[in-house]
């Protein structure tokens, strides 16, 4: 076993048809015929990685469990990961939890820019998130999409078609608005805050920072 990394193609070839590459890692979603089943399936996951002393990401929800597998010193997917893939779908399988590859998908947002260096710091602070690499930001607990930049030409902003909506906590708001102004952003308003602030990289591309604050949901 080595901790060389291995591509989505190469483990594609190595009999672990449960599961898919995902950018770093290896992901799964097995149907479970009701919740106690997937607490089941849960604990015996957690049983094999301890004694495979490789912890995997783990989401129980109703109807389905979700595993995610990447080796996180060595920067992605390798053989600790294929192994324990195998484990965990023969366990899946005498559960009788069914696996549904077709339903793992992981959303990335592409942003265009001509400096990659002049934008990414502001999107790696507004989102609490972490460079990777040279054209990467991804947020380290997996809960919000990975962005990153595609070279294009200089250009004047143009009218932007769609901009994230970020919701956070009440108490977080303000350092995250001092972070991202101190990592080259502007305050674009705060005429409707604390319901939410509009931001922008120093290209123009736009982010609400967003609360439940006068909000009925």
């Amino acid at each position: 076993m080595t901790d060389d990394l291995l591509t989505g193609d190469e483990i594609a070839q190595m009999g672990v048809d449960d599961w898919r590459s995902m950018h770093d890692a290896l992901e799964a979603r097995f149907a479970t015929r009701d919740f106690a089943t997937g607490l089941r399936l849960v604990a015996a996951i957690g049983e094999a990685a301890e004694a495979a002393g490789h912890h995997p990401e783990i989401e129980l929800r109703p109807d389905h469990v979700d595993v995610l597998l990447t080796s996180h010193d060595a920067g992605g997917k390798t053989s600790r990961d294929v192994d324990l893939a195998r484990v965990i779908s023969g366990l899946a399988a005498d559960m009788g939890a069914r696996s549904e590859p077709a339903d793992v998908q992981r959303l990335e947002l592409a942003i265009d820019t001509w400096d990659v260096d002049a934008i990414r710091p502001f999107w790696a602070a507004v989102l609490a998130a972490r460079e990777i690499g040279d054209v990467d930001v991804a947020d380290p607990r997996r809960r919000l999409p990975s962005i990153w930049f595609q070279q294009c030409e200089p250009h004047d902003e143009p009218h932007q078609r769609f901009h994230l909506d970020l919701r956070v906590s009440p108490e977080v708001v303000e350092s995250r608005i001092a972070a991202a102004l101190a990592a080259g952003g502007t305050l674009v308003s705060d005429e409707q805050a604390p319901r939410f602030w509009v931001l922008a990289d120093a290209q123009g591309n736009k982010v609400c920072l967003c609360t439940h604050v006068t909000r009925s949901s």
